[in-house]
């Protein structure tokens, strides 16, 4: 089984991701990857995803041998290139731009293909915060989300993420961001104001240049008054890496509605059972072949 986008899961299958998760989280290093051997692709800027697999294979038993995405950018058929690659390896986990790529590899793969980040979603990332708030939240799914910024990857991956899990998702920004989505629980809206007195959860995402204005700023900046017109508990999740003085300030990061750094160290959990799930593999033991 592959996992490239999380609307190739259902909601039942995100369940049964999020129960592997939780028995990494609460157990000893384990060897349910031992004797096996990931492929990974990653650029050399990558921290948070990077070290996560990498550890998190590590963890289980397994070993990582890291390529530069660039060496898919070959003229070599993408469709040769994992016919190879599966004669040494147990699975890939590819970052690259274009989703195209990773998608056409999977195509092709007798192996599982994970996709660790590209251009068009991040989908470990959005299952890995829906867990941690899972995590700090027992009615997560009953919660209002604020989606605050820009139509990229990962406002993409929290729409196709509401859909799945039915969680309720307002989409704030200037117009031309909205997304396309045909889903009754996304709604996508130009004034912040309107919608904060609902909000449970706030979501940034770095801004692309276009949007790094003044104007936007006073519109949509996520400063500390902001998240006081919110709902009691709430949260701000602001996807790293974050800039203060842009997509949110100094004094709302230096806040408790700020979920803080540690609100990632799931990530290696929920990343772990991913791979486990994809390969057909429980926790200490195996479970049935699992497809979408």
């Amino acid at each position: 089984m592959h996992f490239l986008k999380i609307s190739d899961l259902c909601d039942k299958q995100v369940l049964e991701i999020f129960d592997i998760a939780d028995v990494l989280r609460y157990k000893a290093k384990g060897n349910e990857l031992s004797g096996k051997t990931a492929v990974l692709f990653f650029p050399e800027s990558s921290i948070r995803t990077r070290i996560t697999f990498e550890k998190g294979i590590a963890d289980l038993g397994g070993r990582s041998i890291v390529f530069p995405p660039s060496t898919l950018d070959k003229r070599e058929e993408l469709s040769d290139v994992i016919g190879y690659i599966e004669n040494f390896a147990d699975f890939v986990v590819i970052r690259h731009s274009d989703f195209g790529k990773v998608a056409e590899i999977a195509k092709h793969s007798n192996i599982p293909v994970i996709n660790a980040m590209t251009s068009e979603n991040h989908p470990c990332e959005i299952l890995s915060d829906i867990y941690s708030l899972r995590s700090l939240r027992s009615d997560y799914r009953d919660l209002t989300y604020t989606f605050v910024g820009g139509k990229g990857n990962i406002s993409k991956s929290w729409v196709e993420a509401a859909k799945v899990l039915r969680l309720r998702l307002n989409h704030v920004c200037s117009k031309g961001n909205e997304i396309k989505a045909d889903d009754d629980n996304y709604s996508f809206c130009t004034v912040l104001d309107q919608v904060l007195p609902e909000s449970d959860i706030i979501l940034t995402d770095p801004l692309p240049s276009e949007l790094r204005t003044q104007e936007y700023y006073e519109k949509y900046q996520i400063t500390l008054e902001r998240m006081e017109k919110t709902k009691k508990d709430s949260l701000l999740n602001p996807c790293p890496p974050f800039y203060r003085g842009e997509e949110v300030t100094e004094d709302v990061i230096g806040s408790d509605y700020f979920v803080g750094h540690s609100f990632k160290a799931n990530l290696i959990y929920v990343q772990q059972a991913i791979i486990l799930y994809c390969s057909g593999q429980g926790v200490g033991e195996k479970v049935r072949e699992k497809t979408i």
